[in-house]
């Protein structure tokens, strides 16, 4: 066995190796650009090495320097996580030439597969099914239209080298073919040093299903099941889970045994996904195959109780598997949820900056450790939260690198009990000093679709393809918030009132009968008559009668924890509150399941003051494109004086390896650019002027 391995790569997947060889008893060594000098994965290792400056090309996307790293610190082997380096042929053929062992499928079963042009010719041969498509390198747009128009809209234009949604578009008409493969080319050359591109047909309410597999040096290939991937944002995966509520046992080893089959094909060996997009009659067809380590990989690792890190391991060192087809395990039901540095509420646009609060819920799910007894193992454990990240309260989350905050994984007995789980983390899931998509996945969960397990790779499209709102996740119960805001005031009133001191009659006054506030938004407020009383003398408990309704709120978090656990009326719960975050300073924040309030509880003079007090319209930037997000302005596409249509394209940021375009919302004439090419924004920092 190794006992020392270098992880080229950094985040969450970084620290998730680190993790494995630590129980595995190796030692690793991190790498990290300028951006990352502080970051977790650094921490974690015993040793690290810097590579260059943050921008990718010139850090994690230089072969040399991290070869160089490995034979530096003597580290015999190379886990090179998933993207950058992780399917890069010659890479894996340099470290193999270098001595290095890769810790990965050989360089020729990535050359195979890995590229998607080359795996859809070798599965056409191995008479895998297959969507039809042009699997040559498309050159230019105008030939991306003609070959779009004779395999029929719509199609999906895809970058030969891409994956994690980069490289990729969906096109329905000429327009949209066009630009999609200029994008396409670009975010492919800029991600992975490769802008080939080919096409084929896209099928329409498909579902994305992967199987994961696993395979040595020996020639044993085993598939570890499946995965439901299809609810996706842009291509990228939002949650998945495993097994998938869709497929049957049928096609579950259909699916499995033709995984199997094409991974033999190329001699593969290590962790891999073969992708397939599986029709609402369980038809399925070949996709890809990823020769790495997939993001989700731990909702395979929660059912299999597998720990597929190790298993890479050891099959890199030369090991035999263990186990068999028939001793492959598929117990419960996992989801895995992405929490991502995005603001749902602003078209998802990145969020980066400093992480002002991070505490992730109670993780008592680590990944499988299986004790081998014969052909059988037994899961280490069943049931429980797990979080993968890479970050840490008070670090940075730079805009050079993806988006991901963290993973949060459940695991239960069932979908129902894993649904029900992974709501209860997102609400105790804290993030403050930039935005995060929980209140989306919030949303997504407490779908009835998603939640009866109808839907398909257009779900999030069809649900939400005008942008996501707060009115899009109502709560059930909004009067238990305002209950909860209330609540929270008693207990602070009463701590305050015990207070030694206080000037003679002017004491804190405990008041039970309040009105609470609830801001509507642009000088709107709803008025709520509030009776508070205690419980049975203790301090954590109290009733609140709000319109006619009881809530009995028993609650022991500390007064000034934003994560409050307890119980309404019996039944538990996890909520988030907060005083002052808004533009009231006054107003608590109160936040569940996906829903956001902000409640000003006052004495009852004191609300109707408020009702006489003006409201202040926000100032009219109607004249100005400001920056929606912190990126890099890589383009400006018109000049003072210039007139624009609707639709036509402005500026161009650049933001966590996503190229975002910026398009005139009408018809208007370009007065002053504020911004140069280059230059890192701010949100909402303005960058043109109309007249």
């Amino acid at each position: 066995m190794f006992k020392k391995i270098l992880i080229a790569n950094r985040g969450e997947i970084a620290c998730r190796v680190i993790k494995t060889a630590r129980k595995m008893g190796i030692k690793t060594v991190a790498v990290y650009s300028e951006a990352d000098k502080d970051a977790r994965h650094v921490e974690l290792a015993d040793e690290s090495v810097l590579l260059g400056p943050a921008p990718s090309r010139e850090s994690y996307l230089v072969a040399d320097k991290i070869i160089a790293a490995c034979k530096a610190t003597g580290a015999e082997a190379l886990h090179p996580g998933y993207g950058f380096l992780s399917e890069n042929e010659d890479f894996a053929r340099r470290c193999e030439e270098e001595g290095i062992v890769f810790i990965g499928p050989k360089h020729y079963s990535i050359a195979a597969m890995g590229d998607k042009i080359a795996s859809k010719k070798l599965a056409n041969e191995a008479k895998v099914s297959t969507i039809p498509g042009h699997n040559e390198p498309i050159l230019s747009p105008e030939e991306a239209v003609e070959i779009a128009k004779k395999i029929g809209y719509p199609v999906m234009i895809k970058a030969s080298a891409g994956g994690g949604g980069k490289g990729l578009r969906v096109a329905f008409n000429d327009k949209e073919c066009f630009e999609g493969f200029s994008s396409c080319r670009n975010e492919a050359r800029n991600s992975f040093g490769d802008d080939r591109v080919f096409m084929e047909k896209f099928v329409e309410q498909p579902r994305h299903i992967e199987i994961q597999v696993l395979g040595d040096a020996h020639g044993n290939v085993v598939y570890l099941h499946e995965r439901e991937c299809s609810i996706q944002r842009r291509h990228q995966k939002v949650i998945e889970e495993a097994p998938s509520p869709f497929i049957s046992d049928a096609t579950r080893k259909a699916m499995g045994e033709q995984a199997v089959a094409l991974a033999k094909v190329v001699k593969y060996q290590s962790a891999g996904t073969v992708e397939f997009v599986v029709g609402k009659n369980q038809d399925f067809y070949f996709l890809e195959m990823n020769t790495r380590l997939q993001v989700e990989h731990p909702v395979t690792e929660c059912i299999t109780g597998l720990d597929l890190v190790e298993q890479m391991i050891r099959v890199a060192a030369g090991e035999k598997l263990t186990f068999g087809q028939a001793d492959i395990r598929k117990e419960g039901w996992a989801i895995e949820c992405r929490i991502n540095a995005e603001d749902p509420f602003r078209n998802f646009l990145p969020s980066t900056g400093r992480l002002v609060k991070y505490q992730p819920p109670a993780a008592n799910l680590e990944q499988g450790t299986p004790t081998l007894q014969g052909e059988a193992y037994a899961l280490a454990s069943f049931g429980g939260v797990r979080v993968d990240t890479g970050v840490y309260e008070g670090g940075e989350i730079p805009m050079f690198y993806d988006s991901m905050i963290a993973k949060l994984i459940v695991h239960g007995k069932d979908r129902n009990e894993a649904i029900a789980k992974m709501r209860e983390a997102l609400n105790g899931f804290v993030i403050r000093g930039i935005s995060s998509n929980i209140p989306f996945q919030a949303a997504l969960l407490a779908h009835p679709d998603f939640v009866s397990g109808n839907f398909n790779t257009g779900f999030i499209a069809q649900h939400y393809g005008s942008g996501f709102r707060a009115e899009d996740v109502p709560h059930a119960d909004p009067r238990f918030l305002v209950a909860l805001a209330a609540f929270i005031r008693r207990k602070t009133r009463e701590r305050a009132a015990g207070i030694s001191g206080q000037l003679r009659g002017h004491e804190v006054r405990i008041d039970s009968d309040c009105v609470a506030v609830v801001s509507e938004g642009a000088g709107k407020h709803t008025h709520h008559e509030v009776h508070v009383a205690e419980y049975a003398g203790h301090k954590g408990e109290a009733t609140v009668d709000v319109g006619g309704q009881r809530y009995l709120i028993v609650c022991n978090s500390r007064l000034n924890d934003i994560r409050l656990e307890g119980s309404v009326n019996g039944q538990p719960f996890v909520a988030q509150a907060e005083r002052g975050t808004g533009k009231n300073p006054l107003a608590y924040r109160i936040s569940h399941n996906g829903f956001a309030m902000d409640v000003t509880v006052l004495q009852r003079r004191a609300a109707e003051l408020l009702k006489l007090m003006p409201y202040k319209a926000p100032p009219d930037t109607s004249k100005f494109l400001l920056s929606p997000m912190p990126g890099l302005l890589v383009h400006i596409a018109v000049q003072p004086g210039q007139l624009v249509q609707a639709g036509e394209r402005l500026a161009v940021i650049e933001a966590m390896k996503m190229e975002n375009i910026l398009v005139a919302e009408r018809d208007v004439k370009v007065a002053e650019v504020l911004a140069k090419t280059g230059e890192s924004l701010s949100v909402d920092q303005p960058i043109l002027r109309f007249e």
